[in-house]
């Protein structure tokens, strides 16, 4: 590789260059090594959807910008890649492009590996794992095994969305408008067994281990903490009439018991059953409740329906009649599957109430201590109670602990904690996923599939017709013998979050096959130092990843309880929208590549035009889509300005956790400060050795320039290592960049200055463009790659300001300014001041009142 610099700035020529001898040198396989700090850095995995976007791009800039920076600071840094490769979206492009969803992944992870090397990315490629292998998921069959041996895994019948016509089961987000997204038939909620994780029985340690998590984002924090959603509150038993068996509900307000006036269940709850048996108009409205969707945030807005089963509860405290109905809202699947309506202070209860014309008691007092108002709505704060009997005047805290231990005693109660969070359902009824290692024997009972038979392989070489899952389809898949007895594979696989809750641990030791990880190297670089990727992961994946952590801890795998110690999320990238109406009113949207623009004294679009000539409407700023064909190919721009530039735009045009608007006028700046730099290096090079600089014979111009460098360093370490700021950290550098353009480059000492200056823009810059800067260490006549050096270190001494300008005020206007030495005490500025002929004259004849000095600043005299 030749180490002569370029007078012209390619990035294509030395891009492809380093990136080879990277390749060749293995400069980013790393090893334990117990000499060193570890850091582990990991961004999320992609899935492998054909091409990198812009999205998965700064994701990974992120990452590899804190990697670079942290293996400039002495540390071992683990930077991996791999592919979360099973999923949904593979069968659809199978069977669109009649292909298999295997030979798809496979052909999608080529092409998108081959654009992550062409970013520059220091990823450790020995340690590339690719979920979909068998190698790899086959340690996830093992562990599930286990932990059903443990009594953490069970099999129950759970309610899901059903597709009668493709006689298949469909995600949430299949179901369109209520019907299945390929066929359109209305879809019906349907019971059959799943498998399922206890997530519930680590439900308090994750939510109390949040508050360890320090340099996680509170927003993040908190989605958690409402996901998990602890409540403490009470269990209360009625009896109903001619109803064998108790009605139990749970309520976290037990201080509006007293407002009761019927009580609501689940339609798949047995009282609601029994009631259906001879009444067909209730059998009717449970049927039209099972097409009902039962996401939550469905829930809140849906039409609140119900239907009374002619059953009453009796009160246990006021023994009256109260009427059971069935309502819509209620799920079986929370809690107890009933719910005690108290419609005076519950906003749901108040319309179920108001449309069926049920009674709505006030209990609870306002803030001004009236009964509240409920013509229009409940009254849902807390406050002091009414109307209820020997608890009136009790506050809530009071009101909930009298009425809890009157039940209790009464026998009809108990106090209970209880978690919004459900356990993981982990069954698929997909084919792209890795298959779920359970057996079923002839005489139906159900064991793990015996370790010498995982993994249980997913057949890659298949057909797929878009309805039936291959395995599903073919019966001899699923034959095996377990002891010498005929048995049945599970013919379900895994939700895909299985491969991602621990992809980061494998990661430690992908070649290992002796064991899930090899602890050794497992606990070296556990848990991840920082983890970075985008906020929609924040419930799902960061819980379950939080979750496995803690079994595979529990299973003596790793010592750490946390998997990630720093979490950082960045922010979606947007780009202009344009597009023209035809004569049919069809929209057409333009790609923001094509598209000339005009813009106003202020920068903002006026105009736009494309190829054609055709004027364009402009829909603003927009996330990038395919349905407004907005979105920008990394690849276009890597080949248009380089990666470097990419990158550096990437990390400046916005703070990493803010979105980023995606302008090609930015771009092109960033590209003219790289170019700026480079000629800066090569000129400086270009006239030959450097003399040491001697500090001793600085004149004030130059002390002044060294002082803005190391001031410059200070920031930039601190920018990115602390606050992350990478965008203030960079404008810090072209701003001295903007300085160190004008200096003097005469003397000796005014290039030694100018060579210890660009020796530590070029290391500052290394993390953000790191082949231009490979380039122009080399030029700055180094051996040994940049990739090993040192971070530059800020020198104290030259942070020091020999000298001070002091303003000097008398009655606060400004009368004179002195130059003053830096240690000068206030007596010293004091006398000066009195000696300067221009503050005597304003003395001449006053009385000095008092002296306020502002060290280093300021001195008023006042006077009188």
């Amino acid at each position: 590789m030749s180490t002569h610099m370029q007078e012209q700035y390619r990035p294509d020529e030395i891009e492809a260059q380093v990136q080879q001898y990277w390749h060749d040198n293995k400069t980013f396989h790393v090893t334990e090594d117990n000499n060193k700090p570890k850091y582990y850095c990991l961004s999320m995995l992609p899935y492998p959807s054909g091409r990198l976007h812009l999205g998965h791009v700064r994701n990974y800039t992120i990452g590899d910008t804190i990697s670079r920076f942290q293996r400039m600071q002495g540390k071992n840094v683990l930077q991996p890649i791999g592919w979360d490769a099973f999923g949904l979206p593979a069968e659809g492009a199978a069977v669109k492009n009649n292909t298999a969803p295997a030979k798809w992944t496979y052909e999608n992870i080529a092409y998108m590996k081959k654009q992550l090397k062409l970013l520059g990315f220091g990823y450790d490629w020995d340690r590339e794992i690719t979920t979909c292998r068998p190698e790899y998921y086959k340690w996830e069959q093992w562990f599930f095994t286990k932990l059903y041996e443990k009594g953490l895994v069970y099999k129950k019948t759970s309610a899901v969305n059903w597709c009668p016509t493709d006689q298949t089961v469909l995600a949430n987000e299949q179901v369109v408008e209520g019907c299945c997204w390929r066929c359109n038939t209305p879809v019906e909620r349907k019971e059959i067994p799943q498998w399922f994780i206890k997530i519930t029985a680590y439900a308090q340690e994750l939510l109390d281990d949040l508050e360890t998590l320090e340099s996680w984002p509170e927003q993040v924090k908190t989605m958690q903490k409402n996901w998990i959603g602890r409540s403490e509150g009470v269990e209360i038993d009625f009896n109903v009439l001619n109803y064998n068996d108790k009605l139990r509900v749970y309520t976290t307000r037990p201080d509006t018991f007293m407002g009761v006036s019927f009580v609501s269940v689940a339609a798949e709850h047995p009282i609601a059953q029994l009631a259906a048996q001879n009444n067909a108009d209730i059998a009717a409205f449970i049927a039209e409740c099972k097409n009902t969707k039962t996401a939550e945030a469905d829930m809140a807005t849906m039409e609140k329906k119900g239907i009374a089963t002619g059953f009453y509860a009796i009160h246990p405290l006021t023994n009256e009649k109260i009427p059971v109905w069935i309502a819509n809202f209620v799920l079986m699947e929370y809690g107890t599957g009933a719910v005690m309506a108290v419609p005076g202070h519950d906003q749901r209860d108040f319309e179920f109430a108001s449309k069926y014309d049920l009674p709505i008691k006030a209990v609870i007092l306002d803030q001004d201590d009236n009964a509240p108002d409920l013509t229009q709505q409940a009254y849902t704060e807390h406050g002091k109670l009414f109307n209820s009997g020997e608890f009136d005047g009790l506050d809530f805290a009071q009101a909930f602990d009298a009425i809890a231990s009157k039940l209790i005693n009464l026998g009809v109660g108990a106090r209970k904690v209880n978690y919004r969070l459900r356990d993981w359902g982990v069954s698929r009824q997909r084919y792209w996923g890795a298959p779920i290692p359970m057996v079923t024997l002839e005489d139906g009972t159900t064991i793990p599939t015996p370790e010498d038979q995982i993994p249980v392989i997913l057949p890659e070489n298949v057909e797929m017709n878009g309805i039936t899952s291959p395995i599903k389809a073919d019966p001899q898949w699923a034959k095996t013998t377990v002891n010498g007895q005929s048995a049945l594979r599970e013919t379900d696989t895994f939700d895909t979050f299985m491969e991602s809750s621990w992809y980061y641990a494998r990661y430690t030791c992908p070649h290992y096959d002796k064991g899930m990880l090899d602890e050794k190297a497992a606990n070296y670089w556990l848990p991840v130092d920082q983890y970075v990727g985008g906020i929609e992961h924040a419930i799902m994946h960061l819980l379950y990843f939080r979750f496995f952590h803690k079994l595979m801890r529990d299973f003596g795998m790793v010592t750490s309880s946390e998997p990630a110690k720093r979490l950082l999320c960045q922010g979606m990238v947007l780009a202009d929208a344009f597009y023209y109406t035809t004569a049919t009113g069809e929209r057409i949207w333009i790609s923001p590549t094509e598209v000339t623009v005009e813009r106003d004294d202020k920068g903002r679009i006026a105009k736009a035009y494309d190829k054609e000539g055709n004027e364009l409407i402009h829909a603003g700023m927009t996330k990038m889509s395919k349905s407004k064909n907005n979105g920008i190919d990394p690849q276009e721009m890597v080949e248009k300005y380089g990666a470097d530039t990419v990158r550096l735009f990437m990390m400046f045009a916005s703070p990493a956790d803010m979105t980023l608007e995606w302008q090609e006028s930015g771009v092109e700046g960033a590209n003219r400060f790289i170019k700026r730099v480079w000629r800066l290096v090569y000129e400086h090079a270009e006239k030959g050795p450097v003399a040491t600089l001697n500090c001793n014979e600085l004149n004030d111009e130059q002390k002044a320039l060294r002082r803005e460098l190391h001031k410059t360093i200070t920031k930039v370490s601190d920018d990115i290592g602390r606050r992350q700021t990478f965008n203030t950290a960079i404008a810090a550098v072209m701003e001295f960049m903007n300085r160190l353009q004008k200096a003097a480059q005469d003397s000796r000492q005014d290039r030694a200055l100018m060579d210890e200056a660009l020796q530590a823009i070029v290391r500052l810059l290394s993390p953000m463009m790191p082949h231009a800067c490979f380039m122009m260490w080399k030029a700055l006549g180094h051996q040994d790659s940049i990739d090993n050096a040192s971070w530059p270190v800020a020198d104290e001494a030259a942070m020091v300001e020999d000298e001070k300008l002091i303003i000097v005020q008398i009655n606060g206007k400004l009368r004179a300014k002195l130059t003053v030495p830096a240690d000068a005490t206030e007596q010293f500025v004091t006398d000066m001041a009195k000696s300067e002929v221009n503050i005597q004259k304003y003395l001449e004849g006053t009385t000095i009142r008092k002296v306020i000095y502002v060290p280093g600043k300021l001195l008023n005299i006042v006077v009188g």
